[in-house]
């Protein structure tokens, strides 16, 4: 008998398969299983289901949130429409940025979800895998499920020890004597770097910023952030730190892209900013959070770096009580404010208004 695969491991597959398009099936003890298929990924053309899970902020723009089943914010919620959802009809319901060449959808009724915890899982394995939100409940024709259980999403949290796994001299602009770090962890794909300017010491406090992967502000130069330029002041500011006080800086680049949600829903987000809307507003009519970075695997990264006491480059107040919260002393917070151009001055604007930077 072959030997059943752990929690962890099935979450695993559960992230994997929902990438690929397939199904998820949830064990209820006595109850009937739930099944569960991707709006976006799937790749079963033919499925169809009498109800769809969506996110509570995509059903307030569905005009649901007056139903008592859907009155509940950052909750998932059922809907039951007219006729069966094909998968036709069920994207344009799962995509907001589909609303203007689709306005006409509905009517629906939210209805009671006997099942919360599964379908809390389930939105949280569609934002781990960079997915839609939105799932076909228990669909005809929609293919093998990988099965998974709720309580499989802890053990996956918990199960991989992250760790350094290489480290090698990374001569760099800002600093030819610079090392990168690469760090690892069993029960997740993202590999995070870190880079480290100076001379590492154990008795001084080094310079830290966090910075977030950002393919279109730190590659490819985009204007709508303001990614790229905090990156490279970043590193200059640890090289003088370094040159004129004998101090270090590291700086982790964590593969987090769009602030947790993955680089497709935040090119998503950015289609609706082109539609009017802010970034936070933008990321909950995606039904993703407008934060979901996970801070406590960059208080991980600084303790096998040996920095449990830094100075940290942010005006993001929340990495300071993140870090701390971690086990990380922070002594300092550094202001890294550069300036806005035309492209991002809403950007920046929204990240003080709505998500509490100290940009003055």
């Amino acid at each position: 008998m072959s030997e059943q695969p752990s929690p962890a491991r099935r979450a695993a597959q559960a992230v994997d398969a929902l990438r690929h398009g397939w199904p998820l099936v949830f064990e209820r003890g006595p109850e009937e299983p739930i099944t569960l298929l991707p709006v976006e990924t799937a790749i079963a053309s033919g499925a169809s289901a009498e109800r769809m899970l969506i996110s509570a902020a995509r059903a307030a723009t569905l005009k649901l949130a007056n139903q008592l089943d859907a009155a509940v914010p950052h909750t998932p919620v059922l809907i039951r429409g007219g006729e069966p959802f094909t998968l036709g009809a069920a994207v344009p319901i799962a995509d907001p940025a589909l609303d203007l060449k689709n306005p006409l959808k509905g009517p629906f009724r939210a209805e009671a979800i006997g099942w919360a915890a599964i379908a809390e899982a389930a939105m949280e394995l569609a934002r781990i895998a960079g997915i839609l939100p939105a799932f076909l409940v228990d669909p005809a024709d929609g293919g093998e499920p990988q099965s998974v259980a709720a309580s499989d999403l802890e053990a996956y949290a918990e199960a991989g020890a992250l760790r350094i796994v290489t480290r090698a001299r990374l001569p760099v602009n800002a600093s030819e004597d610079a090392e990168i770090v690469a760090f690892r962890s069993s029960a997740d794909t993202r590999e995070h770097v870190a880079l480290i300017i100076g001379e590492q010491r154990g008795d001084s406090a080094p310079l830290v910023r966090l910075h977030s992967e950002c393919l279109t502000g730190d590659i490819l130069g985009s204007l709508k952030c303001d990614c790229g330029p905090q990156l490279d002041a970043a590193l200059d500011a640890m090289a003088d730190h370094a040159r004129n006080e004998g101090g270090w800086g590291a700086l982790l680049y964590l593969r987090q892209e769009g602030r947790g949600i993955g680089l497709v829903n935040k090119l998503r987000a950015y289609r609706l900013q082109d539609q009017g809307f802010d970034t936070v507003d933008a990321n909950r009519r995606l039904g993703l959070p407008d934060e979901a970075r996970d801070f406590p695997t960059a208080a991980r990264m600084l303790e096998l770096l040996g920095a449990t006491t830094i100075r940290l480059m942010t005006n993001n107040p929340a990495k300071v009580d993140a870090l701390t919260e971690a086990g990380i002393a922070v002594t300092e917070r550094v202001r890294h404010q550069l300036p806005d151009n035309p492209h991002n001055a809403r950007y920046l604007a929204t990240k003080r208004d709505r998500s509490g930077h100290l940009l003055e």
